[in-house]
């Protein structure tokens, strides 16, 4: 994006990119891999020094971070050349692209990028080779990542895919009129009354309420700050406990309160974020783009008066939905040992530090964030709220049908926000549901 030079095309096309990488929606039953696969055999790969090449697939990358990342990985592994291959941009198109070509287990690809609700689903099929002898094999700690992508990669005790770069939901809100960030719920709730109203303002709080992939990622945020969550690490169904309904229960209170606008339940990233940089509210959940677009001075009417908190604590402490993109190896590839020096480049430091300052995209390693070089090409990462807000990233649930999981939170979600069913009926209706769907 640097190379564009029209700094309002530059916003929109940003706030696209992550809009659709932190919130976006086929398979097989078998955990087993194929008898056609590799299975993570080292010896599956040349080691006679001849030239191999292999192919990255993933969608259009309008930076040209990845063209940086490919030459500089080939200069240090000349045995090694990286083809890279396109996909659509669309994720849901890019998602079926992928399991078109890997249902018929083809090797035409051998590295690619993964959405963060996608890894359990491409496990359970047999299309992503696990991870673990080659993390064990060259000491790479776990730990060192953000525990939030971790998670949402690891499947039936397993690690199949590396995290890439992460985004998450925050608090943003107009230093014009707000002194310190709201600590609760019920602390943002009190601010919001208070300031609405006031400098044009028409509503308190803003936030996603529309039937949709990002009402789940709202519900995900006040159940799990409530000390909840819809499935566990062991892959049970847990929505229906006190701390889950508790959550609910808070999220149904905000979406029908007076400080959000009346038809909350039609708001997207789209109708939220347009409100917040027309100065109509002086708080909105939203994604990290959300701070480039309200310093846009060809859009914004806030332009120097955003900072940016994590979201308001439950019981539990705050929670934020976790979105990015991780990289995961073809089960059926020919060269996985390869695929894995390359995967390995470009979700270690050197690889997420290329990304960061050539695509702008907040890491996965923390450790990252005391880079200078990356601080001074992305200023906003070197704000505390915004790295205290990835801190506290939960993934959505892991499951392998997660497009049913979250169609089910849609659909009850929203019926308890219209009142058509109370909290504890949601949670009741959600348990029985997706313990019907889950598959494991």
């Amino acid at each position: 994006m640097r190379i564009l030079k029209n700094s309002k095309l530059l916003t929109i096309v940003l706030a696209l990119i992550l809009v659709l990488s932190a919130c976006s929606s086929s398979n097989n039953s078998s955990t087993n891999n194929s008898s056609n696969s590799n299975s993570g055999d080292e010896n599956a790969s040349s080691g006679d020094g001849e030239k191999v090449t292999i192919v990255y697939a993933r969608g259009k990358d309008a930076t040209g971070a990845t063209d940086v990342l490919v030459e500089e990985f080939e200069k240090q592994n000349p045995n090694i050349e990286v083809e890279f291959r396109e996909m659509p941009t669309d994720t849901g198109a890019q998602h079926d692209a992928y399991v078109t070509m890997l249902n018929a287990e083809s090797s035409e690809i051998d590295v690619f990028d993964v959405d963060v609700i996608w890894p359990a689903e491409f496990a359970q099929a047999g299309y992503v080779m696990p991870l673990d002898r080659f993390i064990q094999k060259d000491g790479i700690n776990m730990e060192d990542y953000n525990q939030g992508p971790v998670s949402a990669a690891t499947f039936n005790g397993k690690q199949w895919a590396m995290p890439k770069f992460i985004d998450a939901g925050m608090l943003f809100y107009r230093s014009d009129l707000v002194s310190e960030a709201p600590k609760t719920w019920d602390d943002l709730m009190t601010q919001a009354s208070e300031i609405q109203g006031q400098e044009g303002t028409k509503f308190g709080y803003l936030m996603q309420g529309k039937q949709y992939e990002g009402l789940v990622c709202n519900a995900v945020e006040f159940v799990a700050s409530y000390g909840g969550a819809f499935i566990d690490e062991n892959g049970e169904v847990v929505i229906n406990s006190p701390e889950a309904i508790k959550g609910l229960s808070k999220l149904v209170e905000v979406a029908n309160s007076d400080i959000v606008p009346d038809n909350v339940t039609t708001f997207t990233e789209v109708e939220s974020h347009t409100a917040f940089i027309e100065g109509q509210a002086p708080f909105i959940r939203n994604w990290p783009y959300q701070y480039a677009l309200a310093n846009d001075e060809e859009q914004s009417k806030i332009v120097g008066n955003v900072e940016v908190a994590p979201l308001p604590e439950g019981d539990a402490g705050s929670a934020a939905a976790l979105g990015g993109w991780m990289a995961a190896i073809n089960n059926y590839s020919e060269h996985p040992q390869e695929a894995w020096e390359f995967l390995k480049f470009m979700t270690g430091k050197e690889g997420q530090k290329i990304d960061a300052i050539e695509g702008s995209h907040a890491p996965t390693l923390p450790a990252l964030f005391d880079d200078q070089e990356i601080i001074d090409a992305n200023p906003f990462f070197g704000e505390e709220g915004f790295q205290t807000a990835l801190e506290a990233a939960v993934s959505r649930p892991v499951a392998p049908n997660y497009p049913e999981i979250s169609e089910i939170i849609q659909i009850h979600v929203s019926k308890a926000i219209a009142g058509e069913e109370t909290p504890e009926e949601a949670a009741a209706a959600m348990e029985k549901e997706m313990n019907e769907k889950l598959v494991k």
